[in-house]
């Protein structure tokens, strides 16, 4: 297991054609991008979405962008607004955009714009099911995710619900890319565990970002 206050350099992991973890690529802007995550959800703040067949999800959500992600019984869209409010979201700092575009420029991306950023926020006990990111116009664009706080079990399978799945720990400060002929792949986080990150308390955050539209 990789040592959470380690500060060994940033390096990367290759997953499997088009996808690779930047091993604690986000450490250096991890305070910042926390406090501005502090500061999108005083604006939007953190809500458990309702998916189209009536379940809570278990991670609590917001976003920044011109458009954010969200669901309920319509659905999985993305908008300009958020359905639950009727408010645009936030803007999305421009940290948070230069991280996104770096990292995927490191990954072999070079011309990634990212209009959307998901903000997820992990307690014990939550988890993300196996599911591909497909509702974006472009798929030719990767998805860029940053770990943030308490580690997590990323699951990265195939291109069925059913294959196989690698099993990887995401640390704080990790980013995964993916794209090219790995963006439809499956994925998701098992439950977290419990624990206190000296940052970001009991939680994992995570910074999915796409280029929606």
């Amino acid at each position: 297991m990789l040592d959470l206050f380690s500060d060994e350099a940033p390096w990367q992991e290759p997953l499997a054609e088009g996808a690779v973890i930047l091993r604690r690529r986000a450490r250096e802007e991890a305070s910042a991008l926390l406090a501005a995550i502090a500061a999108i959800a005083r604006q939007n703040p953190f809500v458990h979405r309702i998916t189209p067949g009536g379940y809570r999800m278990s991670v609590a959500m917001t976003n920044c962008g011109d458009v954010g992600w969200s669901t309920d019984s319509r659905g999985y869209q993305y908008s300009e607004r958020d359905n639950a409010n009727g408010q645009k979201w936030p803007p999305m700092p421009d940290l948070f955009r230069t991280l996104a575009q770096q990292s995927a420029r490191e990954a072999g991306f070079s011309d990634f714009t990212p209009d959307a950023c998901l903000i997820n926020r992990y307690e014990p006990g939550a988890k993300l099911s196996l599911h591909q990111d497909k509702d974006e116009k472009d798929l030719r664009q990767p998805i860029v995710s940053v770990s943030l706080g308490l580690p997590a079990v990323f699951q990265f399978g195939g291109f069925e619900r059913s294959e196989a799945t690698q099993r990887v720990l995401l640390e704080h400060g990790d980013i995964v890319v993916w794209g090219g002929p790995s963006r439809l792949r499956y994925h998701g986080i098992l439950p977290l565990k419990a624990g206190v990150h000296p940052d970001a308390g009991p939680y994992r955050f995570n910074l999915t970002f796409r280029r929606a539209r």
